[in-house]
């Protein structure tokens, strides 16, 4: 059985090398943990998976793998006399839910009728007693009350009784597939990342203070600056357009951003950039930055990000004039060449999923323009894109 785990986590791409296998087969035969199915997944994981991305592809084999084994776990380890189980629902249950346990004939029969209901069932329910809804007393659903039940669509248990959780995989999201949440941009965000100590020592040198009071035969306190990201940041948002459909990914690079540098300027433009550029929306066009203040304000160091879709019209980046909302006296490919012979650390996020790029040539033109570092802005194309501006 564990082998065919193995192989199966293999072959969903889960990089599982045969040393991390034996370690968790060695920590199987020293008995770290109980008996239960639940006990093995949190150990497993631990011992298998490196990188959170890979987390919901482990989800997925455990669940296909070890499928079953939930429902006959806390058989395993002892066997209890039918004459206690009685003794201890006299005691705990009422005459009421002793009929209701019994009403399905057990697990495999309720399975059988969640079945059954939701091939039925053609609308939300709230409430009653027989469909899958909430706040009743169904045997399926979630707020609601049932000795012996299957929760469905809830975030946590409220009474503890059902019998199997059906929710959501805690970390769908992880896959590195798939469009970003603010979360997963933090964690591929810290790839760029360079810390010095600088500032007011306000952080206990526990080493240098013990190294100190040894010297001295006496307690000599020493402190040092606090370890920061030294890393600075300039962030070029694409607003409008066909910018908009993606408003909250950009939102939540921005809020991630925001969170993760200490170092951090941002501009908006409108699918190219310009001579000016601005940081409020609402008085674009009065309170607009020529963009070679910028340049000339920030200096080489900086780590520069574009994020736009690139979809517009090729003249819009080839020919002075192009722009559609006002004439440009040089175009806005001279611009963007200009970032990156200044900015050697340079890259540009793409919200466009990557498989559509080559059916838009303004898209390519860009590429061109930013020496092919054009990344789309999923999980997996941010993090590409962090390794590249580290290696600036």
């Amino acid at each position: 059985m564990f082998l065919r785990f193995f192989s199966e986590l293999r072959a969903a791409k889960v990089p599982v090398s045969l040393r991390e296998y034996l370690l968790l087969m060695e920590a199987l035969d020293k008995d770290v943990i109980d008996r239960r199915i639940e006990d093995f997944y949190f150990l497993s994981r631990a011992s298998l998976v490196k990188d959170e991305k890979n987390l919901d592809k482990f989800d997925r084999v455990f669940s296909h793998v070890f499928k079953g084994l939930e429902t006959v776990e806390d058989g395993v380890t002892a066997d209890i006399p039918e004459e206690w189980l009685k003794a201890l629902t006299e005691k705990f249950l009422t005459d009421e839910e002793k009929a209701q346990i019994e009403a399905l004939g057990g697990f495999e029969k309720l399975m059988e009728t969640l079945k059954e209901r939701l091939e039925e069932q053609k609308k939300r329910h709230e409430g009653g007693n027989k469909w899958i809804g909430s706040g009743g007393t169904s045997p399926f659903g979630n707020n609601g009350y049932n000795p012996e039940g299957v929760r469905i669509g809830q975030d946590k248990s409220r009474h503890g009784k059902a019998v199997k959780v059906w929710d959501k995989r805690e970390y769908k999201n992880l896959d590195d597939s798939v469009e970003l949440g603010t979360r997963n941009i933090k964690v591929a965000l810290r790839r760029l990342r360079k810390f010095a100590r600088q500032g007011a020592q306000e952080e206990l040198d526990l080493n240098g203070t013990i190294r100190g009071t040894a010297e001295k035969g006496y307690l000599d306190i020493q402190m040092r600056p606090e370890r920061r990201n030294t890393i600075k940041v300039l962030l070029f948002f694409d607003i409008g357009g066909s910018m908009d459909s993606h408003i909250k990914l950009c939102e939540e690079l921005f809020s991630a951003a925001k969170t993760e540098f200490k170092h951090l300027e941002f501009f908006y433009f409108h699918n190219c950039l310009y001579e000016a550029v601005w940081k409020d929306n609402r008085r674009r066009l009065a309170e607009k930055t020529p963009t070679w203040d910028v340049l000339h304000k920030f200096p080489a160091d900086y780590k520069v990000i574009f994020v736009g879709d690139a979809t517009m019209s090729p003249y819009e980046i080839t020919y002075p004039g192009g722009s559609v909302e006002h004439w440009n006296e040089e175009a806005g490919a001279t611009w963007v060449s200009r970032v990156t012979d200044i900015y050697q650390s340079a890259v540009w996020l793409n919200p466009t999923p990557e498989r559509h790029w080559d059916y838009t040539q303004s898209i390519g033109v860009v590429k061109q323009l930013m020496n092919d570092r054009m990344f789309p802005l999923t999980i997996d194309g941010l993090d590409k894109a962090m390794r590249e501006l580290v290696r600036g």
